[in-house]
């Protein structure tokens, strides 16, 4: 819409000024085309340079480290919690029961091992069996690894008696000097005498292994 504006004299300026609007409107959009060309010239440059692949000048470096470990000998056995030591007949014939032991070893070329086994508790309640009168012999199966006991052994409560005895450079599993399985397993069979003076009733002892390893 024209706007026709006219001074006191009868002049009209909305020409005029309507020509200056369009001369605005002109300049206007002429510079709005220019910055748009700027600002899309100047945007590909930037994104060639983020886009460009960055080169740069790197150096590396490397240092060697010394690994050692002390491998010494060593032992470990379990035993299960508690066996029934039990007998076939109802006359005196003795108990009996077997032990399984299983252990894991490794010794020097002039060192060895052994496994040995003590009482820490004799017969309990008293009117029973005793320790201390030879009532639990025991001898020892064959073993996986080493030699087991020979003969027959007597269950002490003062003195270790021995399971087993392992060379020197021997170790469980894997083969060649070591043995192919693992664990080893030795076995102890018990014997209890039933003698007819003994009370009626349950009794139970504890024993404790022990392996050393050098």
């Amino acid at each position: 819409m024209l706007l026709a504006l006219k001074s006191p004299r009868g002049d009209t300026f909305g020409r005029a000024i309507v020509c200056r609007h369009r001369l605005g409107s002109s300049e206007g959009r002429k510079l709005k085309n220019q910055s748009a060309r700027g600002i899309a010239y100047w945007g590909r440059w930037l994104a060639a340079i983020l886009c460009a692949p960055v080169i740069c000048i790197s150096n590396t470096g490397s240092t060697t480290q010394n690994l050692s470990a002390q491998i010494n000998p060593i032992g470990k056995l379990s035993v299960t919690a508690g066996i029934p030591l039990t007998t076939s007949a109802t006359t005196f014939i003795g108990f009996s029961g077997t032990l399984p032991v299983s252990y894991r070893v490794r010794t020097t070329p002039g060192g060895g091992g052994a496994i040995t086994m003590q009482a820490t508790s004799d017969f309990a309640p008293a009117g029973g069996p005793s320790l201390s009168t030879g009532a639990l012999p025991y001898t020892c199966g064959s073993a996986s690894l080493g030699t087991s006991c020979s003969g027959a052994q007597t269950v002490s409560k003062t003195a270790q008696t021995p399971v087993l005895t392992v060379p020197g450079g021997v170790c469980t599993g894997g083969g060649g000097a070591c043995s192919a399985s693992d664990p080893n397993s030795v076995t102890v069979n018990f014997s209890l005498t039933n003698d007819p003076q003994f009370q009626t009733g349950a009794f139970a002892a504890s024993l404790m292994f022990t392996i050393i390893a050098t």
